[in-house]
């Protein structure tokens, strides 16, 4: 069900034109050798032709190459064809040479294009008669124009951005938003350890994404292979495909990838259980495999069980699953090698639901085939057809998605049309109604959009610098997948939200906030210079650190803080008498200060007064106070630089509590090391551990939290489980009895996140609510009292899409933006200008918004375009 623009690439670096411009004729008019000429053409060989790039960049097209003859021919003629169209011709003279091509790459479309140079050899006598031979050598080369783009998949959605940022949201139960967690997200979050994306696409529980150097990144579930990394371990971060380059387009659909080449070759990996990896077999793949016989491929496209294919010259491929006729070649037999779609020319692109397939062609129509119970055909029936029909009515269509069970598709003027199955909304007409033919969609100056199983997603152009909110989406939403903060389905377009505070973390007394555009803001205490401002003065409302730029995590410690940046680096600051900031000394840093020699992260937490990262590779690092083996490398020695604890891989989580760690690994095993005392590792005992030990008897973990002297798990089967000190009730189990071995906290369901403070713990809930537990003499439980609470309870936050807790102080991240926060304010933590306690939470100030309102000091909102 993947888009066929919404996978390109980067390309090559901009070859600029020179020599002859194509098309120009440098040789003398023609001057036929009429009966002389097959004589002349005897013999000559055309012994290579190449291209060495093509790519498009500040409205330039342009292409260089090589050629050499031989055997008497002492020239060439070239032939220049862009998506099939002629754009030109060039001779150049010699017997081997390199040929230039160069145009306005003005109107280009948003996707992969095709290049082709065909070339004969020529003779040029001395008197510039030319005789052509009949030996024609012809070399395609893909290419891309970048835009950004959306990719919806089952119940996850992806979104590259115009920076090469890639974020997600929607069900993440196998790690497939690639944001190194397990846990549902109701609003976009940014996938780790990628930058420069070109394009990705959603599967079933995986992703993959390309980048502009052609390598390709897989994550999510893996267990048919169909993160193609030989495999079958669950990746929540992305893992790069060994062996893979040179790639312009991906497509992910149900356990399965693909791949185009700029060759045009196509390549696949995953289950195979249908044949839908076109090898000839029903084997699966853990590597990419190349599907034989298959060559000039212009564009993909992937239905749940079948694969589809374009090439140049206009003709239809499909393979795999054909149960309901969806390989549209008059059959429902299933195919293990590509057959041709019958009796369909001039395709531009194609895209495949559940059982059904849709094609588009150069001249903008639509056509449909396969499965057709919901009219997903667009015909006007709900008759299954296994040859290719017409879209009723629908003309000046440049670009087709099928989702599930329905279809969009866009008309050159922005408008967008959806038909087929409405159970959920997903046509957007505000309705459940289903529709066999086009119905508009009330969404104008659409710009790209993608259909899911059972909703879509659209950007729409800006039309002032005012408009804050661009991309939409409607349908199904069980799982958070339309990104507005909510799990309510949706029958008409409503906005994906946009925040310019992504994340919250907090410390003792002191607060961080993540931006939107990596800026990071802080405020609270400061006598360590833990706020990173270049002085130890406290401050009582957000902060912009000046430099600070690229950001994707924040953490705090105790009296440190730490930032992750997207090229996998980290910077720390603050308090740092036991090395906790990871730059080889014990001296406070009153400004970010990088950490040397690390590299490769993708996920942080802070202790009191330690630091561990975890890295892409599955390894974790940690560095600072050791004094319980908290760093987990079997001694009790501080550390000022970075150490790997060892025998530990494959690790999705990590947390750091006061002076404990906790890790979760791919296959849900919980890990702990540190201080025991209070239970907190889990182990039965209170005996502290320097390595890593398994918690038993607990199933499988998807989500954890440290808090000061407790831990947190969330299991794959809903339910929350906490260990550890428990005098305030912070194990949520109605007793304020200590815990030495995990014990079920009742009546939690619908949990998607956690939060640990020092002596409390937070989840938040699929509907947006919060729910608390333990210490509250400070209001640090948010629901308006002082009383401690040793079973859940609701609190007074609400549309919350991310939470964080610090030792004395809860704060939520709102889908309207806004930043709210309660508890402890003894250095102004809380952020509202104030250090006035509070028990009921409070709007943070002087944050960004959605990007068109700024709260000012003092608490009042002011309207204003940033």
């Amino acid at each position: 069900m993947k888009r066929w623009n919404v996978s390109w690439m980067s390309t090559l670096a901009l070859v600029m034109a020179c020599g002859v411009p194509a098309g120009e004729d440098v040789s003398a008019p023609d001057a036929p050798l009429a009966t002389q000429e097959s004589a002349l053409c005897v013999g000559v060989t055309f012994d290579s032709l190449e291209v060495e790039g093509v790519s498009s960049f500040a409205g330039e097209l342009a292409g260089a190459g090589s050629w050499v003859v031989g055997n008497g021919a002492n020239a060439v003629y070239l032939e220049y064809f862009l998506d099939g169209a002629d754009h030109g011709f060039d001779e150049r003279v010699g017997e081997q040479g390199e040929w230039f091509f160069s145009e306005a790459a003005a109107g280009l479309g948003c996707g992969v294009h095709s290049f082709v140079v065909k070339a004969s050899p020529m003779i040029i006598d001395s008197n510039g008669n030319r005789a052509k031979c009949g030996i024609t050598r012809e070399v395609l080369r893909n290419f891309v124009q970048f835009c950004p783009s959306v990719s919806p998949g089952v119940y996850h959605t992806l979104e590259v951005k115009s920076g090469g940022s890639l974020w997600a949201w929607g069900n993440n139960p196998s790690g497939q938003l690639g944001n190194g967690q397990r846990t549902q997200r109701n609003a976009p979050t940014r996938v780790r350890g990628l930058n420069q994306v070109v394009s990705a696409s959603a599967g079933a529980e995986h992703s993959v994404a390309v980048t502009e150097d052609g390598s390709v990144w897989t994550w999510g579930s893996n267990a048919y292979g169909q993160l193609g990394d030989g495999t079958n371990t669950l990746r929540a971060v992305p893992v790069q495909v060994p062996g893979m380059s040179d790639v312009v387009a991906v497509a992910a659909a149900g356990s399965r990838t693909v791949a185009l080449k700029a060759d045009g070759t196509v390549w696949t990996w995953g289950i195979n259980s249908s044949g839908e990896l076109g090898d000839g077999t029903t084997t699966h793949s853990l590597l990419p495999i190349q599907v034989p016989n298959l060559s000039g491929v212009t564009n993909i496209a992937a239905g749940l069980w079948h694969t589809l294919a374009v090439k140049k010259d206009g003709s239809a491929w499909s393979w795999g699953n054909n149960a309901y006729g969806q390989l549209g070649d008059g059959t429902t037999l299933n195919r293990l090698r590509p057959v041709l779609v019958a009796g369909l020319t001039g395709v531009r692109a194609l895209s495949g639901g559940v059982v059904h397939t849709v094609a588009l062609k150069w001249d903008g129509t639509a056509w449909g085939w396969g499965y057709n119970s919901a009219g997903q055909l667009g015909n006007g029936t709900t008759t299954n057809s296994s040859i290719p029909v017409q879209v009723a009515a629908l003309t000046q269509a440049v670009e087709i998605d099928a989702g599930g069970y329905h279809t969009l598709a866009r008309r050159q003027d922005g408008t967008l049309y959806a038909w087929g199955d409405n159970f959920y909304g997903a046509l957007g007409t505000g309705n459940t109604t289903s529709s066999s033919v086009p119905v508009q969609v009330p969404l104008s100056g659409v710009r790209w959009f993608g259909a899911g199983y059972y909703y879509s997603v659209a950007e729409r152009k800006k039309v002032n610098m005012a408009q804050v909110h661009t991309l939409f989406a409607w349908g199904h939403n069980t799982n958070g997948e339309l990104g507005d903060g909510t799990t309510t389905q949706r029958t008409s377009p409503t906005a994906v939200v946009v925040s310019g505070i992504v994340k919250t973390a907090g410390g003792s007394a002191h607060s961080v906030a993540l931006g939107a555009g990596g800026a990071v803001w802080t405020w609270g205490y400061n006598a360590y210079g833990q706020l990173g401002n270049g002085t130890t003065t406290q401050v009582v409302t957000p902060t912009q650190l000046p430099g600070m730029s690229g950001v994707i995590d924040v953490a705090a410690g105790v009296n440190h803080t730490v930032a992750l940046s997207a090229d996998g680096t980290v910077a720390a600051w603050g308090y740092n008498a036991y090395g906790q900031l990871g730059n080889g000394t014990t001296a406070n840093q009153l400004t970010p200060q990088s950490v040397p020699e690390l590299d490769g992260v993708t996920a942080i937490s802070a202790g009191s007064t330690h630091t561990v990262a975890l890295k892409a590779d599955g390894t974790v690092w940690a560095w600072g106070s050791n004094l319980y083996g908290q760093l987990g490398d079997g001694t009790f020695t501080h550390r000022s630089s970075p150490v790997q604890v060892p025998s530990l891989e494959n690790v999705v989580s990590i947390a750091a509590g006061h002076f404990h760690t906790v890790a979760v690994k791919g296959d849900g095993t919980l890990w702990v090391w540190g201080y025991g005392p209070q239970g907190q590792l889990g182990l039965g005992t209170t005996t502290n551990q320097s390595v890593p030990v398994q918690v038993s008897g607990l199933g499988h973990a998807v989500a954890i939290a440290a808090g000061g002297y407790h831990t947190v798990a969330l299991l794959a089967n809903g339910q929350v489980w906490t260990w550890g000190y428990n005098s305030s009730g912070q194990l949520g189990d109605a007793t304020i009895i200590q815990r030495y071995s995990p014990v079920l906290v009742p009546g939690l369901t619908n949990v998607i996140a956690l939060a640990a403070g020092g002596y409390t713990t937070a989840v938040l809930k699929r509907d947006g609510t919060v729910w608390a537990f333990g210490y509250n003499p400070n209001g640090q439980l948010g629901d308006g009292t002082t009383t401690s609470r040793s079973s859940p309870t609701a609190t007074l936050m609400n549309s919350v899409v991310d939470l964080s807790s610090g030792v004395n102080h809860m704060m939520g991240l709102r889908k309207d933006a806004w930043v709210r926060a309660c508890g402890y304010n003894s250095a102004g933590q809380l952020g509202d200008g104030t250090t006035t306690q509070r028990p009921t939470p409070v709007q943070v100030t002087n944050l960004p918004g959605d990007g068109s309102i700024v709260a000012p000091g003092g608490g009042g909102v002011g309207m204003g375009i940033r």
